[in-house]
């Protein structure tokens, strides 16, 4: 199998307080099951969609219960190098690359305004056995309070063209890898509470946002807003019952036309 780009989101997994409610929660929204528990990775539990590998969820390391989060995991043909990169650019590595088995090296790191993301460097695990489609990874954005740092720090560790929209009302990135868009980054405006910390929004695909929106608030998620529609399509973001966020897109009903961008030097 050809090797992604570096930068290309290929895999997302879910540290949570709760991983047994967490997967009642996405299983009852998404339609996953999960493959079994392995012990010898913290009980990582894989979550499939038709039997196809779409993500994870597994629990705290033992010392470090704290609040539930997804984390996406970027490709990198080096972790090491990577990680290199990431701290030359002025982030910090929070887990030095690690091999995961024959599965493959793995780094988590953090950008200058306290993003959090993961290094994979693939090994017999190759990420996403589904995406774009419903059930499996659409998109992802970086939510941070400083753009310009986050718009600095990425191109620095993988090769990203930054374009950002021509909108006073939004501030808002694309980073892509050639012509091809790899990940949005949105600035956190002023309604968003300060204990809130810069994260990643992972997107989830549905067929319906406002059927999967209804699944998710009595499943016991808090919707945070939408659903609403785009030019790339109808969405909706959640914080799950573990105090996760995350959201649903159904890009099928997109409306309208894109947004004009601006590369930035």
């Amino acid at each position: 199998m050809t090797a992604v780009p570096e930068g290309t989101p290929v895999w997302a997994d879910l540290t949570s307080a709760d991983p047994e409610g967490a997967k009642a929660f996405y299983g009852e929204v998404l339609g996953w099951t999960f493959g079994g528990a392995s012990s010898e990775l913290g009980d990582y539990a894989q979550a499939l969609k038709d039997g196809r590998a779409v993500a994870a969820v597994v629990p705290p390391a033992p010392g470090q219960q704290g609040r539930s989060a997804w984390v996406l995991h970027l490709a990198a043909a080096d972790a090491a190098a990577a990680a290199e990169r990431v701290r030359a650019a002025g982030g910090t590595v929070l887990l030095e690359p690690v091999e995961v088995g024959g599965s493959g090296s793995m780094a988590i790191a953090r950008d200058p305004a306290g993003v959090v993301f993961g290094i994979w460097q693939a090994g017999e695990h190759r990420g996403f056995e589904l995406r774009d489609a419903p059930g499996g990874y659409g998109w992802a954005e970086v939510f941070t309070r400083d753009t310009s740092a986050a718009d600095s720090f990425f191109p620095r560790v993988f090769p990203y063209r930054v374009r950002k929209i021509v909108d006073d009302k939004v501030d808002y990135s694309v980073y892509s890898l050639g012509d091809t868009p790899a990940l949005g980054s949105m600035g956190m405006g002023p309604d968003v509470p300060a204990q809130v910390p810069p994260y990643v929004s992972v997107y989830f695909v549905v067929d319906d946002c406002d059927a999967a929106a209804g699944r998710a608030v009595q499943a016991g998620g808090q919707l945070v807003f939408g659903p609403m529609t785009t030019p790339f399509g109808r969405s909706a973001s959640f914080v799950d019952p573990q105090g996760a966020a995350f959201s649903l897109i159904d890009p099928s009903a997109a409306e309208g036309e894109p947004p004009s961008t601006v590369e930035v030097a």
